[in-house]
């Protein structure tokens, strides 16, 4: 039985991804042939990444520690003056929560409750060692949310048919919706008393990285588009939090790609691509294009950064006709 608070995904907003979801998959599938990756190069992308991995989803639940405080702590063990021994942990806990979805990751796996509540465990290890891996027994509620998670006595049984729903796909989503929408049901359900969102994004991920994507990293920057994206899923609305994932992920893919030797994916500022001589766009126009995912671009930091192609491209498709 599938669990009943899923809804069912609007096929309008498929239309307005179309161009997203079609230049992620053919980034993907890019990435792909690149494989094997050299050693050195694949360690030194995955050690920057779980770095930003970790800081982001730490500082979304409120950690203070920042990027580079997070990489002392984690590459040399340095203890941070004026931060919780509570905050250390959770940058340690997450980075061994990540080599663990590493050693799940494959192309056969199929998401089963003993993962999650294995990730969870480690997630909170040492800092709630009661509830560590353990599903709650009581009732919570959400500072901010617009909904109120589901009793305590149908946890398990929603948790169960969220998987059963994932692993069959009866909707035939592609992998960016499945892993979103399981990505929210899964924040709606709340298993844990705490631990829900760094749980739901190592889940996330290890859904889009069996399929062949790298991690998608929600930004600490974007945590007031994120909880607003996932209010408006709680309406049936995922449109929101699908293009934030699409962003996130995009932004992942642009860096693997980048990392190879003559990858045309060169990226500079919005400004800078504005004011080459045959783009005809504002650095406004450009950056909304970008915000919603018409073009591709993604985020470093607060800014966002395109290439001259992806603009020239869409001028084109709109000439075409087919935007």
């Amino acid at each position: 039985m599938y669990l009943w608070c899923v809804k069912t995904i609007n096929v309008t907003y498929r239309q307005e991804l179309a161009t997203t979801f079609h230049r992620l998959f053919e980034k993907r599938n890019a990435l792909v042939s690149l494989r094997p990756f050299s050693q050195s190069a694949l360690k030194s992308i995955q050690e920057a990444l779980l770095i930003e991995w970790t800081y982001n989803s730490n500082s979304i639940e409120g950690n203070t520690l920042n990027l580079r405080e997070t990489q002392m702590v984690l590459q040399h063990g340095v203890t941070i003056k004026g931060k919780s021994l509570k905050e250390h942990f959770e940058a340690k806990n997450h980075e061994d929560a990540i080599n663990k979805l590493f050693k799940l990751v494959n192309s056969n796996y199929v998401l089963n409750s003993k993962d999650i509540l294995g990730l969870h465990s480690l997630v909170l290890r040492a800092i709630e060692q009661d509830f560590a891996g353990r599903l709650r027994n009581g009732a919570v509620r959400i500072a901010g949310a617009n909904f109120i998670p589901p009793n305590a006595n149908k946890v398990h049984d929603l948790l169960e048919a969220l998987i059963l729903f994932v692993n069959d796909n009866p909707q035939q989503l592609n992998v960016i919706e499945l892993a979103t929408v399981f990505h929210h049901e899964f924040v709606f359900i709340h298993p844990f008393f705490d631990g829900n969102g760094r749980t739901v994004r190592l889940v996330t991920n290890l859904l889009l990285m069996k399929e062949g994507f790298p991690p998608a990293i929600i930004l600490a920057n974007d945590r007031k588009k994120y909880y607003s994206a996932l209010n408006m899923a709680n309406k049936g609305q995922f449109d929101k939090l699908i293009l934030l994932i699409c962003q996130t992920l995009e932004r992942s893919l642009n860096i693997y790609l980048s990392a190879f030797p003559d990858s045309h994916y060169n990226y500079q500022s919005i400004s800078d691509v504005a004011n080459e001589p045959d783009i005809p766009y504002s650095q406004e126009y450009i950056s909304l294009l970008a915000r919603q995912g018409k073009i591709d671009a993604h985020k470093e930091g607060r800014n966002w950064v395109t290439t001259k192609t992806a603009v020239i491209n869409y001028i084109d498709s709109i000439s075409n006709g087919s935007n």
